[in-house]
Order: C-alpha cells, then structure tokens, then sequence
C-alpha cells in the first residue's frame, strides 16, 4: 500500500469530521440528542403485537453528499425501531443490538415519503430477532435488515 493511498484515507476521514460547530457547542449538545435528530416526523401508523408500521417522510438533514438518504441514518433507524418493536412483543428492554445486517437495495430522496415497518421474528430469554424494511409508498424496498438484540431486562430496584 503506497503512502499516497494511506494519506488519502486519512483525508478522507479527517476531512468529513471537520467541525461545524465549535468544540464547546458541540459538548453541550445532550446524549439523547442523536435518537431525537433521526426520529423527528416518523409516525407510528400502526402498532399490534409484534410488528410496527411507521411513516417518515426524509427530512434535508439526514441526507449524504450524493443527495439522498444516509447509510447511517437508515442503520439508525433500523436500531431505534427494531428496538422499539420489541415492546410490542411485551418485551421492555434496554439492550444492546448485536447484529445488524442491512442491504441497501435503492435511494430515499428528501421529501420523499417512506414507510418502516418491523417485525419481531423471535424473543428468547436474552436474545430478540426482527425484521426492519424501508419502503417507497409504491412498495419498493429501500433497505431490508436483520436485527438482533440483546434484551436485558429493565431493572426493578
């Protein structure tokens, strides 16, 4: 690997974690700050026992360079709503995701809407497993993910 090509993924990460905003204004910024930025405007159209179907129209925000849906913003909300089908299983838990395999199979565009929907496949005494697929409202698949979840119980003291 030549010295060149080392240099340049340096750049390349260095370059996209430039700061917009000050360090001190960035510290302020609160833990739960990232859930809420991904999250505003979905609506949740339906909840029964263990599936949730909800509607999000792509916000300008959550978008990459290329104009369209981040990657990271799509494993973002295969994690919060493949967390939250959980609790339509009767499930409440606070655990940590284990695996997330996603395949990215088509574009979001700002404005565009979309829909989520998760299914829970299995919850066992410590492991849960669901399905997560973004759709275009014409029924294309944006994104289909595997989630697996650690289901730690809540704490009862």
């Amino acid at each position: 690997m030549s010295a060149t090509a080392l240099e340049a993924a340096r750049r390349m990460l260095e370059d996209a974690a430039l700061e917009t905003l000050p360090t001190p204004a960035l510290d302020a910024i609160p833990s739960k700050f990232y859930d809420a930025f991904v999250l505003r405007g979905l609506k949740v159209l339906v909840a029964q026992p263990r599936r949730l179907l909800c509607s999000l129209t792509v916000p300008p925000r959550l978008l990459n360079t290329g104009k369209f849906m981040h990657g990271g913003a799509t494993a973002s909300l295969v994690d919060l709503v493949g967390s939250a089908v959980f609790y339509t299983a009767g499930v409440e838990t606070r655990g940590a995701p284990l695996e997330m395999s996603i395949a990215y199979l088509d574009a979001a565009f700002a404005d565009e809407e979309i829909d989520i929907e998760a299914k829970v496949l299995r919850t066992g005494k410590a492991v849960g497993v669901a399905t997560v697929e973004l759709r275009k409202k014409n029924g294309k698949i944006i994104a289909h993910a595997r989630y697996t979840k650690y289901l730690a119980s809540l704490s009862k003291l």
